[in-house]
């Protein structure tokens, strides 16, 4: 499960994503060269094999380590891209493209966000969609919806098997896992649409998007866990999963915010930020920029020393009792956060100094005493998760 929202103002487009996968799926940031190929060549995407374009933009991407498509990416122009899972009453094909490789196609074939839907659409139309999009239960699969952006505009655009439909945005819009534009939401699949909880989440996200006004407001919306104590509530059969901050413990479904990004798209000054890491209440917004690659380690589902599992450590720590662990990160993440909003480092400075801060609270969290207040279905969830990632 996801949520997307974009606001288009003046001058400016504000895209924002948390992409929710299996809670032990590793997201990793992927830094893709401009490169020309030669005729005839294929391209081997996550399932099935399709021809290569005769060049390739430069992109940046946030993908489960395990396939070749992203949840999450930009391109050297700009265009900046989130997918959304939808669930649909369409026949899901065996194979086909998943939603993961349609978005890194749009970002590598296309210089504009209308591009961009030109792009995703002709390859939906022409391959279809499909194949397995799960890690744990790998034959899990669905339909996809995108919210598609560039410096100068905005699209959303809806499918369901190989129809589609797509409007350009005005003013703001949100994605939550449910189908939005007429024409093509009569297709939806009401029972997963509602397992999914996507409109619980898009009554917090839309009105997020409509009021966001600059980079610190989205990424306000990524973390919000629709509480007034600003900690996750679970819910025994989809865990936290009714707000955008999405932690995993139900018996039925069960996702976690696994990465986030948001991006400040202006003509001539883009700035992207990226967690690299799951759950952004806990989180640092890194600068990072498609020009700047950063060495974060390439971590898979067990743990590691990469960035994304050295994260997880504290995540899963702080996760056991919210309320008396997570200020112990929040305030000083907050003051690292203001000051790179108003001067943006390099990203490996920036990368730099989130380590030696991530290093801190983790031992502080360890540190302070702690009773784990999560229902005992979410507390049971966790150690199998735990235990399978070997940590």
């Amino acid at each position: 499960m996801c949520d997307t929202l974009v606001r288009v103002l003046e001058g400016r487009v504000l895209f924002a994503k948390n992409s929710d996968r299996d809670p032990n799926e590793a997201q990793v940031l992927d830094w893709q060269p401009r490169r020309a190929h030669p005729a005839g060549a294929r391209l081997r995407c996550t399932w099935i094999e399709i021809p290569q374009a005769r060049a390739t933009h430069a992109v940046l991407l946030s993908r489960p380590f395990w396939m070749w498509g992203a949840e999450i990416g930009t391109n050297e122009h700009g265009v900046t891209i989130g997918n959304e899972a939808v669930f649909t009453r369409q026949p899901y094909a065996a194979t086909g493209l998943t939603g993961m490789d349609l978005l890194r196609l749009g970002l590598e074939r296309a210089a504009t966000a209308a591009e961009a839907v030109e792009v995703i659409t002709a390859l939906l139309e022409t391959h279809g969609q499909g194949g397995g999009c799960g890690h744990e239960r790998r034959a899990f699969t669905y339909h996809n919806s995108f919210l598609v952006a560039d410096p100068r505009g905005a699209f959303v655009l809806e499918t369901a098997g190989r129809r589609w439909q797509a409007q350009r945005i005005y003013d703001a819009w949100s994605l939550s896992n449910g189908l939005t534009l007429p024409g093509i939401a009569d297709e939806s699949d009401r029972v997963k649409t509602a397992v999914s909880a996507c409109r619980a989440r898009r009554a917090i996200t839309t009105p997020a998007a409509h009021a966001a006004t600059d980079v610190g407001s989205m990424m306000r919306a990524l973390r919000d866990h629709g509480t007034a104590d600003h900690a996750p509530h679970y819910h025994w059969s989809n865990g936290a999963l009714a707000a955008p901050c999405v932690h995993a413990g139900g018996l039925l479904t069960s996702s976690q915010t696994t990465a986030s990004w948001v991006a400040d798209l202006r003509p001539g000054a883009i700035q992207h930020w990226a967690t690299a890491t799951a759950a952004p209440c806990v989180s640092l917004f890194k600068p990072v920029a498609v020009a700047e690659p950063v060495d974060l380690g390439a971590p898979t589902d067990r743990a590691d020393d990469s960035l994304w599992w050295r994260h997880e450590r504290l995540h899963r720590r702080v996760l056991r009792d919210p309320a008396r662990l997570r200020p112990l990160v929040v305030c000083e993440r907050d003051r690292i956060e203001a000051g790179w909003l108003a001067a943006p480092p390099p990203s490996r400075a920036a990368f730099a100094e989130g380590d030696a801060a991530l290093a801190a609270w983790t031992a502080r969290a360890r540190a302070a005493p702690a009773i784990d207040t999560r229902p005992a279905i979410a507390r049971r969830y966790w150690r199998i998760r735990d235990r399978r990632a070997g940590l």
